[in-house]
């Protein structure tokens, strides 16, 4: 005899959820999209499959940490941002996944794969040493041990400034002398 309380409950853990059926009919739909009109959205679809399956990893991440920034664009190429600087996109064959990060020396990639776990892992390993080059960034050095200011020089004092009239008047009276002088001197070699 069973206990009647514990097969139902049993079989409520043997139903599947909703996010289980949905999982599994968008697996089903991209596989199913072969046609290249539809590539687009098997494309999205796919990378929709990733970012539930990476539901778990960023549920983990601290709510202070705000270097992260999931989410679908859907432009052009479809792209699962991580990151400002790292993304997931499809590859050419629309089913490989690839986990790209751009540098200041041009795209490189991390990690390829058409199995969404193993993408799951590299994308759990980059958000790992993000963190940690957050931490490192964000620890303090201390300051060194500073010497007691030394009191401020002395204003340097100008010279005093003596004649600055004075020599201009000079300089210009002995001006005048020296053009009279020439001009006698002139007017007497003349005659």
């Amino acid at each position: 005899m069973s206990d009647p309380q514990n097969t139902g409950s049993e079989a409520r853990e043997m139903r599947p959820t909703l996010r289980e059926a949905l999982r599994r009919a968008r697996i089903e739909a991209a596989d199913r999209t072969g046609v290249v009109v539809e590539l687009r959205d098997a494309e999205v679809a796919r990378l929709e499959i990733l970012n539930d399956a990476l539901e778990a990893l960023f549920a983990q991440v601290p709510e202070k940490v705000d270097l992260f920034d999931r989410g679908i664009s859907q432009g052009e190429t479809p792209r699962l941002w991580i990151d400002v600087v790292a993304h997931v996109l499809m590859g050419r064959d629309k089913r490989i996944y690839r986990f790209v990060q751009d540098t200041r020396f041009g795209r490189i990639v991390l990690a390829e794969s058409h199995d969404v776990p193993v993408i799951v892992d590299a994308v759990t390993d980059y958000v790992a040493r993000r963190m940690i080059e957050r931490e490192h960034a964000m620890v303090a050095t201390p300051l060194p041990v500073a010497e007691p200011p030394a009191p401020p020089p002395a204003p340097a004092v100008a010279p005093k400034r003596r004649g600055g009239l004075g020599m201009f008047v000079l300089g210009f009276i002995l001006g005048a002398l020296a053009l009279f002088g020439f001009a006698m001197l002139a007017s007497v070699q003349n005659f």
